[in-house]
């Protein structure tokens, strides 16, 4: 097999470079002299994660598709720990990426899973508050280009990074409760009729009944029809919201301080 480096990661103090070889080994360098020191042996497949450690010089990290996560002492060529990401009746699970935080004490990973692991010191406790799947409810919107080949949302015609913070669901799309959605940066502060659809049982249109976001519904929606989703229509307030006040600024800003009648105002 003709040798391929796959990473490379110079250590904290740049005395040494690391390469991952897709023989599955990881290859020590000196820096200055380019003299090979180490051959670190213990990975199955090819390593795309090479992440040093944010203060000591001596401390790599490497990670790969066979599931696989290494502490590594590249002044000594040894392992310090080891971690095989093996998940119950699935296999291993492919790591696709890993950093550590900044204090050094602590480091995350994702696999192929769609798993979050969070290594480090101390009490695991106020991780188990939260739920085991979070997803935006945007994540897997449309998007569409338009005329200047600009990425858009396709439903509300705006520009991801400029539409209102999303919601926090489940896997299958259902809402978590308030205090998770005030996680979501810009949404600490809502009201909680501004986080929190509520899930019912409605009849499709073939008469067959399915458990759906419904919202709270007023005498007016009933009348008018609801929406197709709810979280995409609190979306569409929430967008149509933030357009008039940045319109009302923009235009206080052009001709003065006005009073406009029944502009809407941030909470």
């Amino acid at each position: 097999m003709k040798p391929k480096v796959t990473m490379i990661a110079w250590n904290q103090n740049d005395n040494y470079v690391v390469t991952a070889v897709n023989n599955h080994l990881l290859k020590v360098w000196n820096s200055c002299t380019g003299q090979l020191l180490h051959d670190l042996v213990g990975h199955a497949d090819e390593v795309f994660v090479l992440e040093t450690h944010p203060f000591d010089s001596r401390i790599m990290l490497s990670a790969g598709h066979d599931g696989n996560i290494f502490i590594w002492d590249i002044t000594k060529g040894t392992k310090t720990k080891h971690y095989f990401n093996m998940i119950e009746g699935q296999g291993h699970g492919a790591v696709f990426d890993c950093k550590f935080s900044p204090d050094g004490q602590h480091f995350a990973c994702t696999d192929s899973h769609g798993h979050l692991l969070i290594f480090g010191f101390g009490c695991s406790r106020s991780y188990e508050k939260i739920p085991d799947q979070m997803f935006f409810h945007t994540d897997y919107r449309p998007l569409i280009r338009d005329s200047n080949n600009y990425v858009l949302d396709e439903q509300t015609q705006q520009a991801p990074h400029l539409m209102p913070p999303p919601f926090l669901v489940d896997v299958d799309g259902n809402p978590h409760p308030t205090k998770y959605q005030r996680l979501v940066p810009g949404r600490e502060n809502c009201a909680d009729e501004h986080l929190i659809p509520q899930l019912g049982y409605v009849a499709t249109s073939d008469g067959e009944v399915v458990e759906q976001v419904i919202g709270q519904q007023t005498v007016d929606q009933d009348e008018q029809g609801l929406e197709p989703s709810i979280l995409d229509g609190m979306i569409r307030q929430l967008q149509l919201q933030q357009d008039q006040i940045f319109g009302v600024d923009q235009e206080s800003a052009s001709s003065g301080p006005q009073n406009v009648e029944g502009t809407p105002r941030r909470g």
